[in-house]
């Protein structure tokens, strides 16, 4: 198994230091899995023992009980990509589960393959981008992923999934509410060209004052992502209270054409989807249900730059995260009627 450190007894270092948010109480053991072997391993000896497993890669989209975790928490700490095919038109990129992913997709506009430029400035590892298909101004992984290597707990075996077998999904997969698989590697399929995908997402075409659907080069989309994402304190900086996140803690609601007639006359922001249903902007029901940007409750707070953020400052617990994230959830219940869901995983709590 991997490096076990020296807060792996039981009272250890809080899983905090292992997070975006900066918060969570210690798990009973943590261990560093560094390779794919040793997190087969790791995941192995949990089973074998019985024990209670959490996976934490970068931490960025987990929130973790003030009383920690009562088992083993792994970190992912695996990293790497190499080409496993090239036709001079399109590359197949495997990806370790633990590879940095912000590095990932600067690596990919380096070497010009376009497909992930979009998805630049997102905290956490690769191996996280399947569970909750991370997406990201009019880029999805789910349009990319080829093949999703996996440990299956229950079998103790290693298996593939093709992307379609993911069952991707609005920000979920097959592998979301599920801990039967762990993520090993994730294969994604870019176009060999140093032009970005169709700009699909009208702020980021806004900011690059283009049309939408317009090309434009690698870096130049990415950079203007990355502009975009600080203006919204989404880009991790520790002097930056505002980063200290899991980025938006919400997802924006789905409705059914019936619920989003309901209050179409308000005219939130909207958008299509598959089956007649309707996505619309969480912010805008959080701002209008009265809770601006800089909103606090206790030592927790709204982003001051962006209103889906929830943050802790400085001196924040989950609790008071949780606090704060109940009264958003039930304020924009009792105004419009909508059920907010949270993106994050939460692990040991509940909301």
């Amino acid at each position: 198994m991997g490096d076990v450190s020296d807060d792996s007894r039981q009272g250890s270092t809080p899983l905090a230091a292992h997070t975006t948010l900066g918060l969570g109480g210690p798990a009973l053991q943590t261990v560093t899995a560094a390779s794919t072997e040793e997190i087969i391993a790791g995941v192995r000896d949990a089973v074998r023992e019985d024990r209670p497993l959490l996976l934490l890669g970068g931490g960025s989209n987990v929130v973790i009980s003030d009383e920690g975790f009562p088992g083993l928490a792994l970190l992912i700490r695996s990293s790497g990509f190499a080409v496993t095919y090239d036709d001079g038109d399109h590359v197949l990129v495997r990806v370790a589960a633990g590879q940095p992913w912000d590095e990932f997709v600067a690596q990919t506009v380096d070497q010009g393959w376009s497909g992930v430029e979009c998805l630049a400035g997102i905290p956490g590892a690769a191996g996280a981008t399947p569970i909750q298909n991370v997406g990201a101004y009019g880029q999805d992984v789910s349009q990319t992923i080829t093949e999703v290597t996996v440990y299956d707990r229950d079998e103790g075996a290693v298996g593939t999934f093709a992307g379609d077998e993911c069952l991707f999904e609005y920000r979920t997969s097959r592998f979301k509410h599920a801990d039967r698989w762990v993520v090993l590697d994730v294969t994604f399929r870019l176009r060999a060209d140093s032009l970005s995908g169709p700009i699909a997402y009208a702020e980021l075409a806004k900011a690059l004052s283009v049309p939408v659907g317009e090309r434009v080069p690698l870096a130049t989309a990415r950079e203007a992502v990355l502009a975009l994402r600080r203006g919204k304190g989404m880009v991790l900086d520790p002097a930056d209270p505002d980063t200290r996140s899991v980025g938006s803690f919400f997802t924006n609601p789905i409705l059914s054409e019936a619920a989003y007639q309901a209050i179409a006359e308000m005219a939130p922001p909207a958008w299509p989807m598959p089956g007649g249903t309707v996505k619309i902007s969480a912010a805008w029901l959080i701002e209008r249900a009265g809770f601006s940007k800089g909103y606090e409750r206790g030592p927790a707070r709204i982003s001051t730059k962006h209103t889906l953020a929830l943050t802790n400052p400085g001196q924040a617990r989950t609790k008071d995260l949780l606090e704060l994230a109940a009264e958003i959830r039930d304020g924009v219940h009792d105004r419009f009627g909508v059920q907010l869901h949270p993106e994050p995983v939460l692990i040991n709590c509940t909301l």
